[in-house]
């Protein structure tokens, strides 16, 4: 029987072997490399290990602040308390209110005027409000009190030359141009003492004015100074001129350096229509008898305001069953004036107290023996009554000689522009670039 005594290696065997082999092959490259690579190494400390020299490490992102604005009008009701409060404590409240007492009250805040508070990271960091067209209140965070400061309004103001005719009245001829109603009031306050705008204006009447019209971030902010006005009332021309005479504070004049402010206004309201006139003998509606009127009688809605027609000191102030609430005040020697049926006083009306021309006393009603919402307005020379419609009252100072070239230097321009300007249809042109400014106080 025949053996094999070298009989062949299994598939495993020879698998292992060969791995084996190639094991120690590695090994041994290993250590030849491995003493190169030490030496060709450069040396760096453990901080360099850990750091890259092309590349400075980033700082931390600094922390992301927050800004909100609000913005808004003050409400009826609304006080420094309520917008504030959500954002100071009562305590700062009355911290703010001292500061700012000598600058501007916070408890003389109105409605409808603007505000805005700013707060960061939603702690209050400033309120502004807009105290007029002009000033705006303004309250910064300090360290531990507040900054307070009133400022005035930066404008871009645009000088700009307007002109219409009448066909129903000055509201709707300003209307018409594309201008706001508050023009019309200006220009009859400007007026008011030469013509009575309820019982003067014709159809076909016209006007003409150079004025300023305020800009704020590109957006129309209202109207500025009038530096020049015309107003031509049945045929008759009526001129009005801005002008500072030296120190005086700056006022309307005619062409001539007459001053346009007389004694008294034509009448106690801008707006409104004529009731009843002046009469010795009129049949009283509710009383259904025949007695004098010596009174001109203007219907208006309730709550119009009603002026003083001229400087004065109110000698009377009260109610009676006929004449509702109601007003007189002395303005000379010679003159008093009288208001009936108010619905109401302004502020503050009290027996002597000193009122100015076109100063607000009270509102128009309906109180006493009245058919409707009018004010009964009198007036009385030496005691005896007489038409206010009538008074030809004298003017306040002209234009001093001194300063009467400035004066014609000035005017000349707008002169001629009323004189060869086109009001046919209404016109509205430039005057003037804009310029920016801040507004300018009369």
């Amino acid at each position: 029987m025949n053996r094999d005594f070298n009989p062949p290696k299994s598939y495993q065997r020879s698998r292992t072997s060969k791995r084996s082999r190639l094991f120690w092959v590695l090994l041994l490259v290993g250590l030849v490399l491995t003493p190169l690579l030490l030496v060709n190494r450069p040396t760096v400390s453990p901080l360099e290990a850990r750091t890259n020299p092309d590349q400075e490490p980033s700082a931390p992102a600094p922390p992301e602040i927050s800004m909100e604005v609000i913005e808004g009008t003050v409400r009826p009701g609304d006080s420094a308390t309520t917008l504030l409060g959500e954002h100071l404590s009562p305590a700062e409240i009355l911290q703010l209110d001292s500061r700012c007492r000598d600058i501007f009250p916070l408890s003389k805040i109105c409605v409808e005027q603007p505000y805005k508070l700013t707060l960061r990271d939603g702690a209050f960091e400033s309120f502004e409000y807009e105290i007029n067209a002009d000033d705006q209140l303004l309250v910064r965070r300090a360290e531990d009190s507040f900054d307070v400061a009133r400022i005035p309004i930066e404008y871009t103001v645009r000088t700009e030359r307007v002109s219409g005719t009448i066909t129903s009245s000055l509201f709707e001829a300003i209307t018409e141009i594309g201008e706001g109603p508050e023009l019309a009031m200006t220009l009859a306050d400007i007026f008011a003492w030469d013509i009575d705008f309820i019982l003067d204006i014709r159809e076909g009447d016209s006007f003409q004015a150079v004025l300023e019209k305020r800009f704020r971030e590109g957006s129309f902010a209202g109207y500025g100074r009038v530096l020049a006005a015309q107003f031509t009332n049945q045929g008759n021309p009526f001129r009005a001129f801005l002008f500072q005479d030296g120190e005086q504070r700056p006022s309307y004049y005619d062409a001539e350096g007459k001053s346009v402010r007389k004694a008294f206004l034509k009448a106690p309201l801008a707006f409104s229509r004529i009731s009843s006139g002046f009469s010795m003998k009129r049949f009283h509606p509710i009383t259904k008898t025949w007695k004098s009127h010596p009174a001109i009688d203007y219907a208006a809605p309730v709550g119009t305001p009603i002026k003083s027609v001229g400087d004065g000191t109110i000698i009377a102030k009260g109610y009676t069953r006929a004449n509702g609430n109601y007003l007189k005040i002395r303005h000379n020697g010679a003159y008093e004036s009288i208001y009936l049926h108010m619905n109401g006083f302004a502020r503050g009306m009290r027996n002597g107290l000193r009122v100015s021309q076109g100063q607000v006393i009270g509102y128009v009603g309906s109180t006493g023996l009245a058919t409707g919402p009018h004010l009964c307005f009198r007036m009385r020379k030496n005691g005896a009554p007489i038409n206010p419609a009538r008074i030809k009252a004298p003017a306040s100072a002209p234009v001093s000689a001194q300063n009467m070239p400035q004066f014609q230097a000035l005017i000349a321009p707008h002169l001629a522009s009323f004189q060869n300007g086109d009001i046919s249809s209404g016109t509205k042109m430039a005057a003037a670039p804009p310029e920016t400014a801040e507004s300018e106080r009369n």
